[in-house]
């Protein structure tokens, strides 16, 4: 349990406050990026088929939690984990032409996860995915998504501010994108985490391109699924991935705070080569594989944004079970209690 208890802290809001400010904050923002992505909101399954692909592997370690469906002879059914798959799948069911999209409220549940002020066994995000052209598979494309998801944080931050003006804003005005390599040359003797802490208390926002492939130095900055975002195009000599992550300054923590991870997402060869260097090449036969490499899905762009973590980054909260409702340890709980951080 790596539990911080930032010195001299205090709620910015009493409970009752809070649950409004929360609502406000996922109300706000849910119309802020819809609007400005073209994106339309959908239904979202809370679990899928086992054996199927559409669940994601994330990291690849991560156990989903799974029960039999008796009515279907006891078949096994899993938790999402997310939904990247599922919303690309989607895209291609409602036929959505490119430069339009859909967004839905996603919960997951991931028992694997280490608990802290910022890890939850309860996921809450808006998984969003919005169909492109072969010509947008690029950075340029990538950042210029990027930089609209930021402008929507910068306004909801703006009107937290103007329903609470003890709480002010500060969010830089402009974004910092930054490849992962490159934060690797800068602090080469920092673990990945350390690096990004460093990179963002500098520039206060960032966006970390190319996660997921191996670096120079045979490690990868962080894990990421092979099937869904694409980690290996070479975008410049030396540099690969057309994804990343938008990272925050967390100003009560003193750490960066990831709010996003997205990505444009495979092409078939970029599947069949990211499948092909993780070992997993059987996957080819699974539902979801068979569908894209028979062109039967649409080129597409998308990721999840926390929502508890947004709010607790918008309303300076010291831990997440602020704003969310989970289980945590006992000696977690009264460890903040003490502090005067009540957990829901």
């Amino acid at each position: 349990m790596a539990l911080q208890i930032p010195s001299g802290y205090a709620a910015k809001l009493c409970p009752e406050m809070m649950e409004q400010a929360i609502f406000n904050i996922k109300e706000d923002f849910q119309e802020c990026f819809s609007r400005d992505l073209n994106l339309r909101r959908v239904t979202a399954p809370l679990f899928v088929k086992t054996g199927t692909g559409i669940n994601d592997d994330l990291n690849g370690v991560e156990r989903s939690v799974k029960f039999p469906i008796k009515s279907m002879g006891d078949e096994t059914a899993e938790v999402v984990h997310s939904l990247a798959k599922w919303k690309r799948m989607k895209l291609a069911q409602y036929k959505i032409p490119a430069g339009y999209g859909i967004y839905t409220d996603m919960n997951a549940i991931r028992a694997d996860e280490e608990l802290d002020n910022i890890h939850s066994l309860y996921v809450d995000q808006w998984d969003w995915e919005r169909t492109i052209e072969a010509k947008d598979r690029n950075l340029d494309y990538l950042c210029d998504v990027v930089e609209t998801i930021y402008e929507c944080l910068k306004e909801i931050e703006l009107n937290v501010y103007n329903d609470y003006p003890h709480i002010r804003p500060t969010l830089p005005e402009t974004i910092t994108f930054v490849q992962a390599e490159d934060l690797l040359s800068e602090y080469p003797n920092l673990t990945p985490k350390e690096r990004e802490t460093e990179f963002v208390r500098k520039y206060g926002a960032a966006f970390v391109i190319g996660i997921g492939r191996a670096l120079s130095n045979g490690e990868k900055h962080d894990g990421r699924a092979p099937d869904y975002d694409d980690w290996s195009t070479e975008t410049d000599p030396g540099y690969y991935g057309l994804n990343g992550d938008i990272l925050v300054w967390n100003p009560v923590l003193k750490e960066s705070l990831e709010l996003s991870s997205m990505g444009i997402r495979v092409d078939k060869r970029a599947l069949l080569k990211q499948l092909q260097m993780e070992g997993c090449e059987e996957r080819r036969e699974l539902l979801f594989h068979k569908a894209l490499l028979g062109d039967e899905l649409p080129l597409s762009i998308g990721g999840g944004i926390g929502q508890s973590r947004l709010c607790m980054r918008f309303l300076h909260c010291a831990h997440i079970g602020e704003v969310q409702a989970s289980i945590w340890p006992a000696e977690m709980t009264s460890a903040c209690a003490e502090a005067g951080i009540f957990l829901r």
